[in-house]
């Protein structure tokens, strides 16, 4: 089949979760094309250079400014009302690049992206929808998930819904599995990279700390104040500070540091979290402010005592997670683990009833993790 895929720039998890499924339908025999802006499009272009029947198409997307721990959503718009004029324009070259060269997509993938969906309503070509972010609005959530807020909740599922509307059927990645809410909807878990799924958990004595913000002038010192060893990336530099040791960003490195960690504090970005819940490795979450996603990948974390949500990496914050490592690894331990096969099988089941022309299911028939059962 000739399949479009949409990859949104915002957040590498998306282009990294993007390659692992691309492989798989460029080994199925299927000709893909993607549409992807920002960083994200770098890093495709590298991770498939010369692939047959692989092709790579840029155009502009959203970004978000940072202010703090939180987005910065003055900034944000200010920065993309500024580039409107000239992303508009990208996007146009690239839509008449896409309808206009020979390439009639058969099926359009969408991980959380926008322009890719457009072009599969404008032509009448289904839309399978494949990423986490849609677990906002798809999944049944208990009472007490708030996401910042309930008027701040009823806010981003609405605009989770509106993002990829309509879509033929919807595949949730999740590391957590609670009722499905809506119908053409399947829940699978999370798709791992091939070096993930390699590794093997070898528990040491540090912990692992990956840092977003630069700018977090009391993050270390706050460290330096506990009994334990600590390895930190995202702070622009690599030195050791007493029992604080700062590394430059290493792909193998980063894994190794993972893999061989007491515990992880990071964000709520969910390629991460997904990883260490993986490997068992238990998770002390402070979530982006204002950011609905990251907030329910924490809450789950708590929810299942695979970690613990923080308002800050403050010292004794820190010392209460860590002293409570065993009741989170004992946790840890009972967590469905899966390779791809099952998100797979998923994607193909519902590329072949595409290819037939079925309409599509409530919920596909291949073993997956949970799926629409009706009321």
């Amino acid at each position: 089949m000739r399949i479009l895929y949409g990859v949104v720039g915002e957040g590498m998890g998306h282009a990294t979760r993007s390659a692992v499924v691309i492989d798989h339908l460029l080994a199925r025999g299927h000709e893909v094309r993607v549409v992807v802006s920002g960083r994200a499009h770098a890093f495709l272009a590298e991770r498939f250079r010369g692939r047959p029947r692989f092709a790579l198409v840029e155009i502009r997307g959203l970004v978000f400014s940072y202010r703090g721990k939180g987005v910065d959503r003055s900034a944000s718009l200010r920065v993309n009302l500024a580039a409107a004029p000239a992303g508009l324009a990208r996007n146009l070259r690239a839509y008449r690049r896409v309808a206009e060269d020979g390439f009639r997509p058969e099926a359009v993938v969408s991980d959380f992206e926008s322009w890719s969906h457009l072009y599969g309503v404008l032509h009448g070509v289904p839309v399978l929808s494949l990423d986490n972010i849609q677990a906002l609005a798809r999944l049944r959530h208990p009472r007490e998930f708030a996401g910042g807020g309930r008027r701040a909740l009823l806010l981003a599922r609405a605009a989770v819904r509106v993002k990829v509307p309509g879509a033929w059927h919807y595949l949730v990645t999740s590391f957590f599995f609670p009722p499905v809410a809506r119908s053409r909807t399947t829940l699978v878990p999370p798709v791992l990279r091939p070096e993930v799924l390699a590794l093997r958990r070898e528990p040491r004595d540090h912990v692992l700390v990956y840092q977003t913000a630069a700018s977090d002038d009391g993050l270390v010192p706050s460290l330096r104040r506990l009994p334990h060893r600590f390895t930190v990336y995202g702070m622009g530099r690599a030195a050791v500070e007493g029992n604080v040791t700062l590394k430059a960003f290493s792909g193998p490195g980063f894994l190794e540091d993972l893999r061989s960690a007491r515990a992880v504090l990071a964000g709520g970005g969910f390629s991460l979290v997904s990883e260490a819940v993986h490997l068992g490795v238990p998770v002390l979450s402070r979530p982006v402010e204002h950011q609905a996603e990251q907030e329910m990948n924490a809450f789950w974390l708590e929810r299942l005592d695979y970690g613990a949500r923080a308002e800050a990496f403050d010292a004794a914050t820190v010392e209460r997670f860590l002293a409570d490592l065993p009741r989170r690894e004992r946790a840890l331990a009972s967590f469905p683990r899966r390779d791809n096969a099952m998100t797979f099988a998923c994607v193909d089941e519902a590329l072949d009833r595409i290819h037939r022309g079925e309409r599509a299911p409530a919920r596909l028939r291949s073993p997956n993790m949970g799926g629409w059962r009706g009321r």
